[in-house]
């Protein structure tokens, strides 16, 4: 353990992670699994961004909010995947005081941004389907920045709250954080310093921006169920039903997962299976995203078949 002297107190200069299982075999398999997991989202997340970026067709409010799902996904995923992958390879998987810091607040910000963008989607579809006449108006380019640049500052603030009460607590005994990650509440569990304020914080900032966002997601599907039973027409109600599906999808395992882990009492479930859920939380779910969205939408796949349409006359051409 590699340690400094602070005062009376001998103060931890880098944790380590226990990760998911101590079984060799296990770990393998497990090593393989998310690698694959984690090709996937890298190169599915990737793709939405440069399929819209590149798309004319799919420059809309909708899309450019998607894009930046993508782009949240892919930053959840690079702040937890790679090293929990490096935690299978090696017999004790170490990440410096400083490293820790910075796991957990990129985790936090990217966490954070998936909360704030889906309701933000949510608001866009309300909208869309409740408003369709003022669309252009009320989801104009600047209201669509200023929404973003909502989302990223909300972000930033939370992550910033858990980071600053990560920095704040004194660590001068265990430094085995049981996860696979620098998550917040096993590192408070091993701080010997007064956790109520740095627990407090975040736990605050968090919790208000989880209701925050399932308010205006509830809320605006309310309104957008309301519409679509008001519709006479039995396409249109279809029509504007399936393109709220697969947002309806996401939110459902994004949060469903969240009220698992940060909302329910801890005796309803074991350290193993907070663990478990987890990894489906930030490993699983950032892959799920672009499939859920390519899978079910059309104007996606319409604009995939013409892209790689183009890359193969392109490249006939070429040859």
């Amino acid at each position: 353990m590699d340690l400094l002297m602070d005062g009376n107190h001998t103060a931890v200069t880098e944790f380590i992670l226990l990760g998911l299982t101590d079984d060799p075999v296990l770990r393998v398999i497990l090593f393989m699994v998310i690698l694959c997991i984690y090709l996937v989202t890298v190169s599915g997340n990737f793709t939405i961004i440069v399929l819209i970026r590149v798309s004319s067709q799919l420059h809309h409010p909708m899309y450019l909010f998607l894009s930046n799902l993508a782009f949240s996904d892919l930053g959840f995923s690079f702040s937890v995947t790679p090293n929990m992958l490096v935690n299978f390879l090696v017999e004790v998987n170490t990440i410096s005081y400083l490293g820790c810091g910075i796991q957990l607040g990129s985790g936090v910000f990217f966490g954070t941004a998936e909360c704030f963008l889906l309701a933000v989607m949510a608001y866009d579809r309300f909208v869309a389907i409740c408003s369709p006449l003022l669309y252009s108006t009320n989801m104009s380019t600047q209201v669509c920045v200023q929404l973003l640049i909502m989302t990223y500052v909300g972000s930033f603030i939370n992550a910033s709250s858990f980071t600053f009460s990560f920095f704040s607590l004194l660590f001068c005994g265990p430094n085995q954080v049981n996860h696979f990650f620098c998550d917040f509440s096993p590192l408070v569990e091993l701080s010997c310093s007064d956790v109520s304020i740095p627990a407090v914080v975040p736990s605050f900032s968090s919790g208000s921006i989880i209701v925050g966002t399932v308010i205006v997601i509830a809320v605006s599907y309310v309104y957008i169920l309301i519409t679509i039973l008001k519709m006479r027409s039995t396409e249109g109600r279809h029509k504007a039903f399936s393109t709220c599906t697969s947002h309806l999808t996401a939110v459902t395992l994004y949060f469903g997962t969240i009220f698992f882990i940060y909302v329910m009492p801890k005796s309803f479930y074991s350290t193993d299976q907070n663990k478990v859920v987890s990894v489906f939380y930030m490993v699983v779910i950032p892959m799920l995203n672009p499939l859920i969205y390519s899978l079910r939408n059309k104007e996606i796949k319409e604009a995939l078949r013409r892209e790689l349409g183009r890359q193969t006359i392109v490249s006939s051409i070429i040859l």
